[in-house]
């Protein structure tokens, strides 16, 4: 029997112009090295084509359409399921789960398909109306084999009763294996290392990202299942891959971590829940543990009083208040240039705070070195961070300690206001409930002290410690 013939074709990523032989710059567009290998076979239907082929869509009112409720599968797990939208992933849905190497997405997404179905009788978990054969977890890997999995597992002492798992990178045989499974909860470990012959021939490449997501979607959007996809980062921390990887899926989640075992998950899109959410997991020999009440291990104990540069403020992530300890330390500048050293708060924010603070108090940063910590390792974005962050760098050069029962609450503008921010009152009642007894802000609440511009917070927070 003859073989069937294969034609071998270059589509540039970019323009998507294609030939028949490679070339390192595209003459369609210009762009270098974005020629990538596919096969071209007339004789082949990819999965997509044959839906079009046989299910032509047709418009419809939107007020003929029946909105459904929401209907979530809990990851049994509670901060992944916080970050996720409260009550767990909707069905339907897909996830996109980035992180460093070796920071614990395989160890997390294994103890989700053994958590989500630990309690079988659990409504919120599985469908009452689901068969015992749909109430499984499907685990695909392309970086680990079925030992390794197991040998974690093992080692987690996880439930492996509803477990599935495939180590292999061809599409085809994922989407065989979906097909024939009918999972609950479908896990790709990595979107990565997913090839087809379809996309090309090496795995990893844009066309093959695009081609395989866009499949495992598909699939998913048409059955009652969550899937979960991990991937790679750069060494930015942003996710690997095109842009559009993001916009396919519905919700994107980045796992990160800190100098020690904390690892924290925040999600930077989900069309089904809010963005705010931040899930804490502490990193242990038996996998992540989730810690549920966080709002004070941002947070250093001491006995005393609080060395100089050290002011605590109250933030908001998701529906949660966290008091974090912000450290600042100022030496004089080593050169002609003046440098701002800041990991968890953006720099231009430190660099603002203190030129407010040196044209509105006559205090000079301007020859300053300014280095900036944040306990905990907790990256902070938020505005109501600028009064704490003014008053530890205050604190820091003029050696002059806040009071260990102070938490600051407020937006600073370049006018010296100190503005207002949302849910200060929440903010205070939390502060107050764990024992502060100083808590500044710029709105008149129960326990507050009203201070509305910078000179009246350095007046208010310095003068009884000088």
């Amino acid at each position: 029997m003859a073989k069937r013939k294969v034609q071998i074709n270059y589509k540039c990523s970019n323009c998507n112009f294609t030939q028949p032989r490679w070339l390192g710059r595209c003459p369609e567009c210009g762009s270098w090295n974005t020629m990538e290998e596919c096969i071209n076979d007339k004789n082949a239907l990819s999965s997509t084509t044959t839906k079009n082929l046989s299910i032509k869509s047709k418009p419809i009112s939107l007020k003929d359409v029946i909105a459904l409720d929401d209907d979530r599968i809990s990851t049994g797990i509670k901060e992944f399921d916080r970050v996720l939208g409260g009550l767990g992933a909707t069905k339907k849905s897909a996830i996109l789960l980035g992180g460093e190497p070796g920071i614990g997405k395989s160890t997390l997404l294994l103890q989700t398909a053994s958590s989500s179905f630990s309690n079988q009788n659990n409504s919120e978990s599985i469908n009452s109306n689901s068969s015992d054969k749909e109430q499984i977890a499907l685990y695909v890997s392309g970086e680990e084999s079925t030992s390794q999995i197991k040998a974690r597992a093992n080692r987690l002492g996880i439930n492996c009763d509803n477990i599935q798992i495939m180590s292999t990178m061809r599409l085809e045989d994922i989407i065989d294996a979906l097909n024939e499974l009918k999972p609950l909860l479908v896990i790709i470990d990595s979107i990565q290392t997913v090839y087809s012959l379809e996309g090309g021939i090496i795995p990893g490449t844009i066309n093959q990202l695009k081609y395989c997501t866009n499949e495992l979607v598909g699939w998913v959007k048409e059955n009652e299942s969550v899937l979960i996809m991990t991937c790679h980062v750069t060494k930015d921390g942003n996710i690997a891959g095109p842009k559009a990887l993001e916009h396919m899926v519905d919700t994107v989640i980045s796992f990160e971590r800190n100098n020690d075992e904390i690892r924290f998950l925040r999600a930077y899109k989900n069309r089904f829940g809010s963005v705010d959410e931040l899930g804490i997991f502490r990193m242990s020999e038996k996998g992540l543990i989730a810690i549920e009440d966080p709002s004070t291990m941002f947070i250093t104990r001491r006995e005393g009083a609080i060395p100089n540069g050290v002011a605590i403020a109250a933030v908001f992530e998701g529906t949660r208040v966290f008091l974090v300890e912000i450290q600042a330390l100022t030496v004089p500048a080593k050169s002609s240039i003046t440098r701002v050293f800041s990991e968890k708060i953006d720099s231009a924010r430190v660099s603002r705070i203190a030129a407010v603070l040196e044209k509105r108090t006559n205090l000079r940063f301007s020859d300053q070195d300014i280095y900036i910590n944040v306990a905990g390792g907790v990256r902070l974005t938020e505005s109501a961070i600028d009064s704490a962050l003014a008053a530890s760098l205050y604190s820091a050069r003029t050696g002059i300690p806040l009071s260990n029962e102070t938490v600051l609450i407020g937006e600073l503008s370049l006018a010296g206001e100190i503005r207002p921010v949302g849910r200060i009152k929440q903010r205070a009642k939390t502060a107050l409930s764990l024992g502060y007894k100083n808590i500044i802000a710029p709105e008149s609440e129960d326990g507050v002290i009203k201070v509305t511009d910078i000179s009246g917070l350095v007046k208010t927070v310095f003068s009884s410690q000088k």
